[in-house]
């Protein structure tokens, strides 16, 4: 098979690398890829939202396959792009489909879906630019801490949590009446504040059949000890530890199962991942969030868990039967560790050479912001490298993950030293 990934960053290197171990897999492209994926297929100069750009792609490489990495494509429709074209409908595509990638897109939209199918998560209320008056009043209702997300697409930046009600007012004017997120915020959820541990449940989906897949933590802030600016992700541990089987038994009855059953009730049809933000509250799950895609950095701590042909697993999602593959997880602990630019998540540098890199052994080195210019590997995004590791315990893992960050070096590294120190 010939496959396409789209995407650039540490989630589809670790894709690539997972789909370049199957027999079945004669080439692999990626667009616009990073110099991690370089190695493993071609990489492309398209943009993931130039749907005409892949379709010339697709047709000219003769690309049997099409794995979506990120949101935003999928939000715009490429799925849909590709099955109303005649020329393009019969190459699968592994993401959801417009209308059910807005539980991504649209955070009301996912509320919305959420209380049809009584899927537990946090009372809110939504606002727009018109209802700010009737927003204002509703802060003053609520206890602090505030929540207030972006409904639209923000890059990860749309949710704010404050502690103090002037403040949280002062954004609300900011995201509702100041356009703070563009469109974005033309939709405001105001969400009650829940209290407890966060960890990701991934769901693989055919539309009808779907696979668990392991569980992972990230650690989103910049700082040690979880403070500072929110980031794309600073490092993830799979396995969680406080995941226990009661647990996930409440997380499969209460949030999986029905959240399958509603996608095809609600006549979304659904080839893909299913990345489920939950917050554990005393022992029960609630939902914090949908997305349509995988997570990054939990890809890297996800996907080296799984035994099985990733070649396979997609083809059996796209000719709907997922339930002929038994998923097989390695069940050690595996934990990465991202290096970041840096200055990183505000203003960073780019295009400093990263050294090293052959002397690291005991880790997978899953790229996400580099570039290879006159054949150097360079700095090209805020989030560099992840150092994943695999070992009886994750701690042990971690210990690995940080070695190997130890035996490279580029102009400005920073990392957090703390990864899992909650756990």
């Amino acid at each position: 098979m010939k496959i396409l990934i789209l995407g650039s960053g540490g989630r589809e290197h670790t894709i690539a690398w997972k789909l370049a171990q199957s027999t079945k897999l004669d080439q692999l492209f990626v667009a616009p890829g990073n110099a991690g994926t370089a190695s493993l297929g071609e990489n492309i100069p398209i943009g993931v939202n130039d749907f005409e750009g892949i379709r010339d792609l697709v047709l000219s490489k003769g690309v049997d396959m099409v794995v979506v990495g990120p949101e935003d494509p999928l939000v715009n429709g490429i799925h849909d792009f590709f099955l109303d074209s005649p020329e393009l409908k019969d190459i699968p595509v592994i993401g959801p489909q417009k209308a059910a990638a807005n539980l991504e897109g649209s955070k009301e939209f996912a509320k919305r879906f959420m209380q049809r199918h009584q899927i537990p998560t946090a009372g809110y209320k939504s606002f727009t630019a018109g209802q700010l008056e009737e927003g204002l009043s509703f802060l003053e209702t609520l206890p602090s801490p505030y929540v207030l997300k972006a409904d639209g697409l923000a890059a990860g930046k749309g949710v704010v949590i404050l502690n103090n009600l002037q403040k949280a007012k002062q954004e609300l004017v900011s995201m509702l009446g100041n356009a703070k997120f563009g469109k974005a915020s033309n939709t405001v959820v105001i969400e009650e504040f829940l209290s407890g541990l966060e960890l990701s449940v991934f769901v693989l989906t055919d539309g009808k059949n779907y696979k668990v897949l392991p569980t992972a933590k990230d650690y989103k802030r910049i700082g040690e000890g979880d403070t500072g600016l929110n980031t794309g992700g600073m490092g993830a541990i799979s396995p969680v530890p406080f995941a226990e089987k009661d647990f996930m038994d409440k997380v499969h009855t209460r949030i999986i199962k029905p959240t399958i059953e509603g996608l095809e009730k609600d006549g979304l049809p659904y080839k893909g991942f299913i990345f489920i933000g939950l917050i554990k509250v005393d022992n029960d799950p609630f939902v914090i969030e949908y997305n349509v895609r995988m997570g990054d950095p939990e890809t890297e701590v996800v996907f080296p868990r799984i035994k099985n042909d990733l070649v396979e697993v997609f083809q059996a999602i796209a000719n709907q039967n997922l339930d002929s593959i038994n998923l097989q997880i390695d069940n050690r602990s595996a934990a990465t560790v991202m290096t970041v630019s840096g200055g990183y998540p505000e203003a960073y540098e780019k295009g400093h050479e990263i050294f090293g890199l052959e002397n690291v052994t005991e880790s997978l080195v899953f790229h996400a912001g580099t570039q290879l210019v006159d054949g150097k590997v360079v700095t090209h995004g805020g989030r560099v490298m992840a150092f994943t590791s695999i070992d009886d315990s994750y701690q042990d893992a971690l210990a690995k993950s940080y070695s190997s960050i130890g035996k490279i070096c580029f102009d400005k590294i920073n990392y957090r030293r703390d990864i899992g120190f909650d756990l």
